[in-house]
């Protein structure tokens, strides 16, 4: 599976063009295997460059994360709207 994320998505999410300090063990082994799937000039891993080699190689991960988070949208959705009514 070949996910390609177009430069404009980095607009409507700044988070994803944040740099990834490799604060943690797990963080630094991705950034060093991100690193070497990218080879970035600058040297510098982005939330970008994680989330596409994520997708590119596990995403099943991907999916189950986004499935999540759409069912939490989803209910958050449906609670405001009943708080909405019943204010009424």
């Amino acid at each position: 599976m070949n996910i390609d994320f177009k430069d404009e998505q980095e607009k409507h999410n700044p988070s994803l063009g944040d740099v990834v300090d490799p604060d943690t063990d797990l963080k630094n082994w991705l950034i060093e295997y991100v690193g070497e799937k990218h080879n970035p000039e600058d040297g510098l891993i982005t939330v970008s460059m994680v989330v596409e080699t994520v997708a590119d190689e596990f995403p099943e991960l991907v999916l189950a994360m986004a499935e999540e988070n759409w069912v939490r949208g989803y209910e958050q959705a449906f609670s405001d709207m009943q708080g909405d009514l019943e204010d009424e």
